[in-house]
């Protein structure tokens, strides 16, 4: 059985209560849908081959999905009123959709103790087929790395005979790598000091070649092997040999030789010998480029390319290893699924939503700017609120909507529409609302006005609290104008958060680079909006659309509370009309 694939579902940054409740309403329909069809499967005589479906057709059919609700930003009071009244936890905050290191497929190359062999550390590397092995520690964590590469050349470029004690060679790497047997000595020891010397000549020629500390590479000759422990040698290696002589054995007691016998002949032995020196003699261990699981794949994908490495290790959060990754990895990483619900604005969506794998889009605002590869399911419709469509989509797919589910939805349609205010609202939205009112057992009116007093507590906000509580942007042909909204029940409230907002949005908006900056402070009561704006030409822009001129960077506007059916439309058309002046 395949792993679930997590589907997370997500409306836009500074969220609002349609944002959040629609998400969270969606992801149990979802699910809810994808049981009913499992049993439905079940149930049905299906052929045989409807029953054997391949993993990814499971995948495509929405049988192994996991959906997951999410929020792009920080809740509002009355979001966070409307959660608490129904017990609800907030989503999960999904700041970036870009794939991780924990979405590619990593190589479980297990790592290994620096003191094996350089021939031990091949042998694993071919068997395994990797170019990397990762070098570790008791508690491990990463100490260094070997390729083939190091291998290659501790082998063809070194010629001192004086590296096996460098590299301070364990015995029991030389035992095993030349099939030897210790017969005197420690094997736990290292070989640290002296040179290796093949001892070819006859031993009046050879004693002027060795020196104390030495490993003698040596044959079963008796003489040979005397003149070896006499002129100080540390080691002596015998050659086709099973036995030395027990006048040797004691000899070389005396003198502390440590003495190994193996029957591989002197070319054999002289040709091995530095295959049995440790690996971490020629790790890597400065500046190594390592990543963690939650690293994303388009940062890293940067770093990777600048560096001419096979693999690239992993580690989590505590510095263990894990395995190793590859430039190869970055063409096969499966992009995150999403589900956008309540826009379709790129410059509204989470981050890098451009590399993820959009499956479908619920909105019911403008067309935007959001571009996606394949083909995908977008649901838009000219009402009111998302929440307006998740509940038609309840309908269709027949699935109960549970008490708590309704008082979402009930939520989100009266926060989005004003309470029936909003020339945004339709017919739809105020038949879902009754419904979704009479399930969840509330007055539509007192919830209304319970929800809006909770998250009209503007006084005690920061001018940036306010001013993210619902903060969109809009490209209009390489025009980038934000628009941001707050409403209360209470114009005296309204008047005094604007002077503390206006310093904060007028520095805001040069920050972000944006053309325009808008502000509506919307009294709901009044039915009425204190538009503040910042911008080059603003004046000109906002008497084209509304017939309103800017004072002090204010306008007033009377019946003006939708951002969505009469801001945004009626901005939009008056820079086209300037634009083509």
């Amino acid at each position: 059985m395949a792993e679930k694939r997590t589907v997370y579902i997500v409306g836009h940054k500074n969220p609002d209560t349609d944002s959040i409740c629609s998400a969270i309403s969606y992801a149990y329909l979802k699910t809810k849908a994808q049981e009913k069809r499992r049993q439905l499967m079940k149930k049905t005589d299906c052929a045989q081959e409807d029953r054997t479906l391949a993993e990814d057709e499971k995948d495509a059919l929405g049988l192994d999905n996991q959906f997951v609700p999410c929020r792009a930003g920080a809740l509002s009071a009355e979001t966070q009123y409307v959660l608490d009244r129904f017990h609800f936890q907030q989503p999960r905050y999904l700041e970036n959709i870009g794939t991780r290191v924990k979405d590619m497929e990593i190589r479980k190359t297990p790592g290994v103790d620096g003191k094996i062999s350089v021939k031990d550390a091949w042998e694993l590397m071919k068997n395994q087929n990797v170019f990397t092995l990762p070098i570790i520690d008791s508690d491990n964590h990463l100490k260094g790395l070997v390729t083939t590469n190091d291998i290659a050349k501790s082998y063809m470029d070194e010629n001192d005979p004086a590296i096996v004690s460098v590299a301070k060679t364990p015995y029991r790497n030389i035992l095993k790598t030349l099939d030897a047997t210790m017969v005197v000595g420690d094997p736990d020891a290292n070989f640290e000091h002296g040179k290796v010397v093949v001892a070819a000549a006859n031993p009046d020629v050879m004693e002027n070649y060795i020196e104390p500390n030495d490993c003698v590479i040596l044959g079963n000759r008796y003489e040979s092997q005397l003149m070896a422990i006499l002129a100080g040698a540390g080691c002596i290696i015998v050659c086709l040999e099973d036995s030395v002589s027990k006048t040797i054995q004691h000899m070389a007691l005396e003198h502390g030789t440590t003495i190994l016998v193996t029957k591989q002949d002197t070319y054999n032995v002289a040709r091995l010998i530095n295959q049995s020196m440790p690996i971490d003699f020629f790790m890597r261990s400065d500046r190594l480029m390592t990543f963690e699981m939650n690293d994303y794949t388009d940062v890293i994908q940067e770093s990777m390319l600048k560096k001419r490495y096979r693999d690239f290790p992993i580690l989590d959060k505590n510095g263990a290893y894990i395995g190793t990754i590859s430039r190869r990895n970055l063409l096969g990483v499966r992009k995150r699924a999403l589900i956008l619900v309540d826009h379709n604005e790129i410059g509204q969506a989470v981050d890098n939503v451009e590399n993820a794998e959009i499956l479908e889009i619920i909105d019911h605002h403008r067309l935007g700017s959001l571009e996606t590869v394949n083909p995908v399911y977008f649901r838009n419709e000219p009402v009111g609120c998302t929440a307006t469509i998740v509940w038609q989509m309840f309908h269709e797919k027949d699935i109960d909507i549970p008490k708590n589910i309704a008082g979402l939805l009930c939520s989100a349609i009266l926060s989005d529409t004003l309470a029936f205010r909003s020339p945004t609202c339709t017919m739809m939205d105020k038949l879902a609302a009754r419904e979704l009112a009479s399930i969840a057992g509330i007055d539509p009116e007192k919830h209304a006005k319970a929800m809006f007093t909770a998250g009209s507590k503007l006084r005690e906000k920061t001018p940036e609290e306010i001013f993210y509580n619902d903060f969109k942007t809009f490209d209009n042909d390489g025009t980038i104008m934000g628009i941001g909204q707050v409403t209360s029940m209470s114009q005296e409230e309204l008047d005094e958060i604007q002077e503390r907002l206006k310093p904060f949005i007028e520095k805001k908006y040069k920050e972000k680079g944006l053309d325009m900056a808008l502000f509506m402070l919307t009294n709901i009561i009044d039915e009425s909006t204190t538009m503040l704006c910042y911008g080059d030409d603003v004046d000109d822009i906002m008497h084209s659309a509304f017939g309103v001129r800017v004072k002090d960077n204010m306008a007033f506007m009377k019946g003006i509370v939708s951002r969505k059916k009469q801001v945004v439309p009626s901005m939009m058309d008056a820079l086209n009309r300037d634009q083509e002046l």
